[in-house]
C-alpha cells in the first residue's frame, strides 16, 4: 500500500503534506470520495466530535478506518461506528496507540496475576486537545493499557479533578477497584513541569515497571534468576525490547488486518470499553466536585 491522499480543511497545509509524500491533496472527504477511488484505508484524526460523521462516509465508500482515540463523545457514537463497520464490512481499528508501545508489548508475555497499579502521566500545557477533560485526552491512554492488563470488569470508582489552566479538568486523581481484586491509581496531568510517562505494577513475587517514553522494563523477581539488586532475594531482569516507533507499529499493525481482513490488535469494542470507562470516571470527579462545591470555591477564587 502507498499514501495516496491527505485531508485537511486547510488546502495549504493538506498541499504541503502531499507533496512531501508524493500524494494528492483533497479539502475533503467527500471531495476525495468522489474524485479519488484508489482510497482502500483511511486514518481519521480529526476532532472527536468529527469522528461519527467522517467515519460513516469512508466506510459507507468501502474504506477501512483507523479510527483516532478517543472513538468518540459518547458510547451511542461508538455503537453507530460498530454497527457501519459490521454492516459494510469494514476493517476498523481503535487508534490506542500504547498497546504498540513495545515496552507494553513485551509486557504483555509476563502478566500473570496483577494487583495493583501506580500510573502516571505528566506533560507540560499546550492548547491542544482543551474540548475535552485530561481523563479523555491523556488518561485515556493508560486506562485502555490497564484494562488489556487486568481483563476483570471495575466495581468501583474513585476519582478527583481541578481545572487549572483550561475550563475542562487538566488533573485528575483516580482509584479503580477491579472484580478481580485488582487496584488501580492513575495520575494524569496536562499542566506538569515535566514530562512523565509510567506504569508500574505488582503481581504474586514481581514488581514490574514500564518507561513509555525510553520503551524499557524492568522486572523485580524474588527468587529467581537474574542481576542482583541491593537486596540478594530480589532479582532484576530486563525483557528484551525491539525498539520501534509506537504509531508506525500500530499503522502497520492495520494495514495487515486490512490486507487479511483480520480483527484489528486494538478493536472497537477495546476502544468502546476504555471510552465508557473514562466517561464514568469524569462523571464521578464532577460529582466530587459537588460534593466539596468546587463551583463556589472557584467563583470565590
Amino acid at each position: 500500500m502507498r499514501l495516496a491522499g491527505i485531508v485537511d480543511s486547510r488546502v495549504e497545509r493538506a498541499d504541503s503534506v502531499a507533496r512531501e509524500y508524493g500524494a494528492r491533496a483533497f479539502g475533503s472527504v467527500e471531495q476525495m470520495i468522489s474524485t479519488f477511488h484508489e482510497i482502500e484505508a483511511a486514518s481519521v484524526a480529526v476532532p472527536t466530535s468529527e469522528h461519527v460523521r467522517i467515519g460513516r462516509i469512508l466506510m459507507e465508500a468501502g474504506v477501512d478506518v483507523l479510527i483516532e482515540k478517543p472513538l468518540a463523545a459518547t458510547l451511542e457514537e461508538v455503537d453507530e461506528l460498530m454497527s457501519l463497520a459490521t454492516g459494510h464490512g469494514r476493517v476498523a481499528q481503535a487508534g490506542h496507540v500504547e498497546r504498540f508501545n513495545p515496552a507494553v508489548r513485551a509486557t504483555a508475555q509476563i502478566i500473570t496475576q496483577p494487583m495493583f497499579f501506580e500510573v502516571h502521566r505528566l506533560s507540560m500545557f499546550t492548547p491542544r486537545s482543551l474540548d475535552v477533560d485530561v481523563v479523555l485526552d491523556l488518561m485515556i491512554h493508560d486506562l485502555d493499557v490497564v484494562l488489556s492488563f487486568v481483563n476483570s470488569p471495575v466495581s468501583e470508582i474513585r476519582a478527583v479533578g481541578l481545572p487549572i489552566l483550561s475550563r475542562k479538568v487538566d488533573i485528575a486523581n483516580v482509584r479503580l477497584e477491579f472484580e478481580s481484586g485488582c487496584m488501580a491509581n492513575f495520575t494524569a496531568s496536562r499542566v506538569s513541569t515535566e514530562q512523565v510517562r509510567k506504569l508500574r505494577f505488582f503481581q504474586p513475587g514481581q514488581y514490574i515497571s514500564i518507561d513509555y517514553g525510553r520503551q524499557d522494563v524492568l522486572v523485580f523477581t524474588v527468587g529467581a534468576e537474574g542481576t542482583p539488586s541491593a537486596n540478594p532475594d530480589i532479582r532484576i531482569a530486563k525483557p528484551e525490547v525491539v525498539s520501534e516507533e509506537p504509531l508506525l507499529a500500530e499503522i502497520r499493525s492495520f494495514l495487515n488486518a486490512v490486507r487479511t481482513r483480520s480483527r484489528p490488535v486494538v478493536s472497537l469494542e477495546d476502544g468502546r470499553r476504555a471510552l465508557g470507562l473514562a466517561l464514568e470516571i469524569v462523571a464521578a470527579i464532577q460529582e466530587h466536585g459537588k460534593k466539596v462545591n468546587l463551583d463556589e470555591i472557584r467563583l470565590q477564587s
